[in-house]
């Protein structure tokens, strides 16, 4: 169980990371003249479709930190032995841009999802939403990695699992560095 556990963290990773990417992004000045909203100032009755948070720079920021951690991986991979032995996949037979960037693009895709059902239900920009906050992610990779790899039912629900009891470790520490403005 502790290596399947450690697999998930291993695999998902890059989705995890390019979730925090685009998050830190928004942070980062000299990035915020790419700051145009993916919903492109759209309205539907009136109001914004997503809002200001939900921008092409941490889509952007997401991709290319979901390839470069998966191309870490891949390299780990085939430098570090021990690492195969917990790792279920040939990563030498991955193409870390398609799979980091599918991870990427899907973790973003899913919290995209979710903030438009968020404005639906007329839930503010950065109020939390539990679950929904915890697994749209989670959903939205898996979802997309699937073009490029499948994993076994039982890995995915393991996977599912460990990263939804680590989102509010990293939400709650993103608190505590005054980065977020809510514990969870």
């Amino acid at each position: 169980m502790f290596q399947a556990i450690l697999f998930s963290l291993w695999f998902f990773a890059p989705a995890g990371i390019a979730n925090l990417s685009a998050f830190a992004a928004g942070k980062i000045k000299i990035l915020k003249k790419f700051d145009y909203p993916v919903d492109c100032y759209k309205k539907i009755h009136g109001k914004r479709i997503l809002g200001n948070h939900k921008t092409f720079r941490g889509f952007v920021a997401a991709i290319v930190s979901g390839v470069l951690f998966c191309s870490a991986e891949v390299w780990l991979y085939n430098t570090v032995p021990f690492i195969r032995q917990w790792v279920f996949i040939n990563y030498s037979h991955i193409n870390p841009v398609l799979l980091g960037g599918l991870l990427g693009f899907g973790a973003l895709f899913g919290d995209t999802v979710k903030s438009l059902f968020k404005r639906l239900v007329n839930i503010p920009p950065g109020e939390s939403w539990f679950p929904f906050d915890q697994i749209d992610y989670i959903l939205g990779g898996i979802a997309f990695s699937l073009f490029s790899i499948r994993l076994s039912l039982e890995e995915y629900v393991i996977l599912f699992i460990a990263w939804f009891l680590l989102h509010p470790l990293t939400t709650f520490t993103g608190y505590l560095l005054r980065l977020r403005h809510q514990p969870l």
